[in-house]
């Protein structure tokens, strides 16, 4: 952490709405969830999964820890650091916390005109713990109790990870795996990967390599995605030269597609918001038609045989223009898509 102290990062983040939970862990109130509130649109993760966005919880248990600066990450950069976490806070605190941390941020929905009353008393006790919010979670030394946890209050973990702290998802015991876990794949190869995320890990794109392997092998265990975040090249800003979803990286994304053999992929187009707009202005977000022309690009991609002459087939099975994502699934999936 290069220009705060951990008290004054705090400070900060609570004016921008973030409920601090211990030492290391945070949770703040989605824009879906306050749409869903309202009983407007809901998030794409109720429609492609059916898990409501009023009992979404966003949350991390790492708030400043990540390995990465990513180009496209919309969190302030200059909270992060690579450093491990000592004397981590317990799984039941930080979810203790995170629940009445949630509630009080919550409160001031009830009562607002409009507010769905019966979707504000399910928001209170959350069924979906997203661990999107800001950090790398792997970097919490007792995540997998976390989501032990979390499934003993009958809820479901959504785990988005960096894939740099392979042997963390390869330890997990099965009662300790999450009900999801997504790999963010944002660079096809490892020069764009080093441009992309910035990484303090000089190894960084050999483990990620490696959390692939680990995800094919976690297959009927646990739902794995692979995530795409596509940036098109723009007129201004400092990386306005920089793409990653050119026609020479679709085969390259297969191949590390196949690699994980995942359960979907969702390819999304980049969106200029929150500090990433000091790094990719507005002229680099891929349009929804770009967005879905690139997924059937990677949809043909994976459709030839494998080494063992079997069809790897993908089929686009689920779309949101506003939040600009496609969701491929493997062909014959669909009926997997609302189990949680």
């Amino acid at each position: 952490m290069e220009k705060y102290s951990i008290s004054e990062a705090k400070s900060k983040l609570a004016e921008e709405g973030y409920g601090i939970v211990g030492d290391h862990s945070a949770v703040k109130i989605c824009l879906w969830t306050k749409h869903a509130l309202r009983g407007e649109s809901v998030c794409w993760k109720e429609k492609f999964y059916g898990v409501s966005s009023a009992g979404c919880c966003q949350m991390t248990p790492s708030l400043f820890h990540c390995e990465n600066k990513c180009l496209h990450c919309w969190r302030n950069l200059d909270y992060t650091s690579d450093k491990k976490i000592k004397d981590a806070d317990s799984p039941k605190e930080i979810l203790n916390g995170i629940v009445e941390a949630r509630k009080n941020l919550l409160m001031g929905f009830k009562g607002r005109k409009g507010i769905d009353l019966k979707k504000f008393e399910e928001a209170l006790e959350p069924k979906l713990y997203t661990m999107s919010l800001s950090g790398e979670p792997t970097l919490y030394p007792r995540l997998g109790e976390m989501f032990k946890e979390i499934r003993r209050r009958q809820a479901v973990s959504f785990l988005v990870t960096n894939g740099l702290n392979p042997e963390v998802i390869a330890e997990f015991k099965d009662d300790e795996l999450p009900t999801q876990i997504t790999v963010s794949t944002n660079a096809p190869n490892e020069k764009l990967f080093k441009i992309w995320h910035r990484s303090t890990k000089k190894d960084a794109w050999e483990e990620f390599n490696e959390t692939l392997e680990v995800i094919r092998n976690l297959k009927g265990k646990v739902r794995r995605v692979i995530r795409l975040t596509l940036v098109k090249i723009g007129k201004d800003g400092e990386f306005n030269k920089t793409t990653n979803m050119s026609d020479e990286n679709v085969e390259e994304y297969c191949d590390l597609i196949r690699k994980a053999e995942p359960d979907f992929i969702h390819v999304k187009g980049f969106k200029s918001v929150g500090y990433a707009r000091a790094r990719m202005g507005y002229d680099n977000q891929p349009w929804f038609e770009e967005v879905k022309e690139y997924a059937e690009k990677i949809r043909k991609g994976l459709s030839s045989k494998d080494d063992s002459g079997d069809p790897e087939g993908y089929e686009i099975v689920g779309e949101d223009e506003r939040s600009c994502v496609v969701m491929l699934a493997k062909e014959g999936g669909e009926l997997r898509i609302r189990r949680v």
